[in-house]
């Protein structure tokens, strides 16, 4: 499915663009944006090649990753990074990940984005599972991805090395059938 381009009330789920560099790197590149996130901040360079890798792999048969912008829709201003990719050893099954810019935290940003991505995932790709992790430290994380409609799994222990120390993640799912009960406004 190529070009993606999904709507919420405030934003808009659409394929990266080459003059979103700087756009994601002001996430990608952020020490506070990528805190809790599974990598350490990234260089200019690294996220030129991330929008280069993301823009050829929308154009591949079959699409197995959708790496897109978040941009508000008044503004198109990019305020955030979304990725599913398909689980080659799952059937209809995906992970899932997004990061916000500091400076669009705390206004329901992430919610949205997160509901988009799964509406993209079910609706459009006809999913069964979508799942992602998170950093146990990243309390708001686990309050968007609930209040989105998704379940706290469990523990992978030891999943992630970051600045050269082992960290958990907290697994979050959501399940097709779960999805079409999730009412519109939570």
């Amino acid at each position: 499915m190529h070009p993606v381009s999904r709507c919420s009330q405030r934003l808009e789920l659409r394929e990266l663009a080459l003059d979103d560099v700087d756009a994601v790197f002001a996430i990608y590149g952020s020490p506070e944006a990528t805190e809790h996130l599974s990598f350490e901040p990234r260089t200019r360079t690294d996220v030129e090649q991330i929008v280069a890798r993301s823009r050829a792999s929308a154009a591949t048969t079959p699409r197995t990753e959708y790496a897109l912008a978040v941009a508000r829709r008044d503004s198109n201003d990019l305020i955030g990074f979304g990725r599913i990719a398909m689980d080659p050893h799952q059937q209809r099954a995906a992970t899932f990940g997004f990061a916000i810019r500091p400076d669009a935290w705390g206004v329901g940003y992430g919610i949205e984005t997160v509901r988009l991505l799964l509406g993209l995932g079910f609706e459009d790709l006809n999913l069964h599972r979508i799942w992602g992790a998170r950093s146990p430290l990243n309390a708001a994380s686990a309050r968007t991805m609930t209040a989105a409609g998704m379940t706290e799994e469990g523990v992978i222990r030891e999943h992630i090395q970051k600045a050269g120390k082992w960290r958990d993640s907290v697994v979050h799912s959501v399940l097709d059938h779960e999805w079409l009960r999730v009412p519109e406004s939570s």
